[in-house]
């Protein structure tokens, strides 16, 4: 009996090992070069499942229907960071926690989405705006018209972001109405407006948004600035804009969820993407930008000198997506939704 409680202890204890050599990360499409996830695996004998959304507000909507507890980090935008945390829904650390804690930019530290960064580390950041197919249209594209009223050769063949903050956020730099505004004539003009271009556009679309340009199914759309350099790889005669109104910075993070199943795997694979080596390897392969001191020395020079990542000195670069009140983002919500049907 005592050698069969042995042998039921041993078993139980190897499955428990066995379960904690488990990663779960909850990630956007294309966002993760294959090849660092193995090396990762490689490195720590855990095994990575990657799955992905396309937009912050899908990711929120799964983990709040239920796949909390099912993902150990999450890697969303910084105003969905914010969300998570005054939800309840990510996990808190310590800098002690992970060694590499050091690398990351001071500049990204005190953020305000996550001061001190207690629940999550910089992933990538750059800009959101848009581009236009020059074999379409030769005009100037340093406004945000391009998007909102449109030239008559680019109607009909515009490609929006499928991600209301973005789009929201866009409309009001375009409108000059602060994020998050509560005067009602203002969110009257932004619907309005909305509701109007919205007859302009041909598609909603963010994990397509570079696929569309490069297919020219699209003349000019919403895309993300790495995104744009990679249609322009791919042989797409595209320029992307720095509009006068603004883009929308984002910086992406990877957030530890709470009621991760394998927390310590977790914190390790957040310290391994803090290493300078790793995070250069995530911006060659996302073509955007690492928070991590001395990632550019092992970042592919076309994407580190790329004309998407160096916005001329005198560009307005814009303002991070706001996380509204819940009574104003019903408001938002609204306008999204209608803006939808």
């Amino acid at each position: 009996m005592k050698r069969l409680l042995g042998a039921v202890a041993l078993s139980a204890l190897a499955s428990a090992a066995q379960a904690q050599e488990e990663l779960k990360v909850y990630i956007f499409f294309e966002y993760i070069p294959q090849e660092l996830v193995e090396k990762f695996e490689a490195e720590t004998g855990i095994d990575v499942t990657v799955d992905t959304f396309d937009s912050n507000e899908a990711m929120l909507a799964a983990l709040k229907a239920g796949r909390l507890g099912e993902y150990d980090v999450a890697v969303p935008g910084d105003y969905m960071v914010e969300i998570l945390r005054n939800q309840g829904l990510a996990d808190t650390f310590t800098p002690e926690e992970l060694p590499n804690f050091g690398n990351i930019d001071p500049q990204w530290i005190d953020v305000p989405f996550d001061p001190g960064r207690t629940s999550s580390i910089p992933y990538q950041w750059g800009l959101t705006a848009f581009a236009v197919n020059r074999d379409v249209y030769q005009g100037p594209i340093d406004s945000l018209s391009i998007i909102f009223d449109p030239p008559e050769e680019l109607s009909g063949r515009i490609n929006v972001l499928d991600s209301q903050g973005e789009v929201l956020a866009l409309a009001s730099m375009y409108l000059g109405i602060p994020q998050c505004t509560q005067d009602r004539d203002q969110l009257r003009a932004l619907n309005d407006m909305l509701q109007e271009a919205r007859q302009h556009w041909a598609s909603f679309g963010s994990d397509t948004s570079k696929e569309v340009l490069v297919s020219g199914d699209a003349a000019a759309g919403m895309i993300y600035n790495g995104f744009a350099t990679k249609a322009r790889d791919e042989g797409a005669n595209i320029e992307y804009a720095f509009p006068k109104e603004g883009s929308v910075i984002w910086m992406d993070n990877v957030v530890l969820l709470r009621d991760a199943p394998n927390r310590d795997n977790a914190l390790r694979f957040m310290n391994f993407l803090l290493d300078p080596e790793n995070a250069g390897a995530v911006t060659s392969y996302a073509a955007y930008q690492a928070g991590v001191l001395g990632a550019e020395e092992f970042t592919d020079p076309a994407i580190r000198d790329s004309p998407e990542n160096n916005p001329p000195e005198s560009v307005n670069l814009g303002d991070f997506v706001m996380a509204c009140d819940e009574t104003t983002q019903a408001t938002y919500d609204a306008i999204w939704t209608n803006l939808k049907q």
